[in-house]
């Protein structure tokens, strides 16, 4: 009987709060303040959001570039990007950051550092950072968009570098063994492993609500099942395979959702590189274009980004075989 009061109490409490008056909240704006025209460099600005982070390490930098050719560290990445669209206009008061990358707390590492310029940011992501918001999220997210403002969006898988150089593990803070990372990623690859080696067993149970999202990322990764296999690392082949479904998703995602796009979206998109508490995260960019309500890219700001450098050059050493490129709808 209390248990009925209750819900009754309840239903009527959010049935109020419903046709409440909205409450007006002040847009959390960028601490760094960066607008077109400052006197102060960008680069400054990102540095002072920096100066209690780990360092530079020259020694630990080789071990990335070794295993991800042309990855860029957090800092000089972020550096880059808003000094970059600095120049088109966008500040921390006119931009919204949307984000789509995986649930793992590592990951919130690359949104806290777009957050010291740009503020809070819009969730797209779920696990391996698939865009689960969907069209419905995207558009959700495009009306939050500031009056005749601007979007960025910085979107992909993630995975782990130990401090040795070990791909796919990572070591945590109050954690004493190397942990997985990212566990969704590999559990997904076992999954597919297990198809492609004819090890997997067959059963009738459909795929449960309550792990819906590890179901779809089995699935969506499941046509990459060969190149996998024929990787010479699978677990340096693995994000970029899963970046690959996650850019079409992301450009099909952009593209029904552009008329909600206001000033301009950048899109940013790429394998985020998680490291250990005492060394700065890496991110290698796949993308980085710059588009039009239409959804049509006006250009490709990724040479700005790389400095010309091609993140794709080493993709015909970890599979012997040519693999077919995502077509980008124009």
């Amino acid at each position: 009987m209390k248990l009925q009061t209750a819900i009754l109490l309840l239903g009527s409490l959010a049935s109020a709060t419903a046709f409440a008056p909205a409450r007006v909240a002040t847009r959390s704006l960028s601490s760094l303040n960066i607008v077109p025209g400052d006197e102060q460099d960008v680069a400054d600005k990102v540095k002072d959001l920096f100066a209690d982070g780990p360092q530079f390490d020259q020694a630990f930098d080789k071990i990335v570039q070794k295993r991800f050719p042309g990855a860029i560290n957090n800092q000089d990445l972020v550096t880059k990007t808003v000094d970059i669209l600095a120049g088109k206009g966008y500040s921390g008061a006119n931009t919204l950051l949307a984000t789509s990358l995986c649930c793992d707390e590592l990951a919130r590492q690359l949104e806290d550092d777009f957050n010291g310029v740009y503020g809070n940011n819009f969730n797209l992501g779920g696990l391996s950072g698939f865009p689960f918001a969907g069209n419905t999220g995207f558009g959700a997210m495009a009306a939050h968009i500031p009056d005749d403002g601007y979007c960025l969006v910085v979107y992909g898988p993630h995975v782990g570098i130990a401090a040795d150089g070990t791909v796919g593990k990572v070591e945590r803070s109050g954690i004493a063994l190397i942990d997985t990372c990212c566990g969704s990623a590999v559990a997904a690859s076992n999954y597919v492993k297990g198809i492609t080696d004819g090890g997997a067993v067959i059963t009738t149970k459909l795929q449960e609500f309550s792990d819906f999202q590890q179901g779809a990322v089995q699935e969506l990764i499941l046509p990459h099942g060969k190149r996998l296999a024929e990787a010479k690392d699978r677990m340096i082949e693995l994000p970029y395979a899963l970046y690959d479904s996650q850019d079409a998703l992301m450009g099909d995602i952009v593209k029904k959702g552009s008329l909600g796009i206001k000033r301009g979206l950048a899109l940013l998109g790429g394998i985020q590189i998680n490291t250990g508490p005492n060394t700065l995260d890496y991110f290698v960019p796949m993308r980085f274009d710059y588009m039009n309500y239409r959804g049509d890219a006006l250009e490709d700001m990724l040479p700005l980004l790389t400095g010309g450098v091609d993140v794709n050059v080493s993709k015909k050493s970890r599979v012997p075989w040519i693999l077919k490129k995502f077509v980008r709808s124009t």
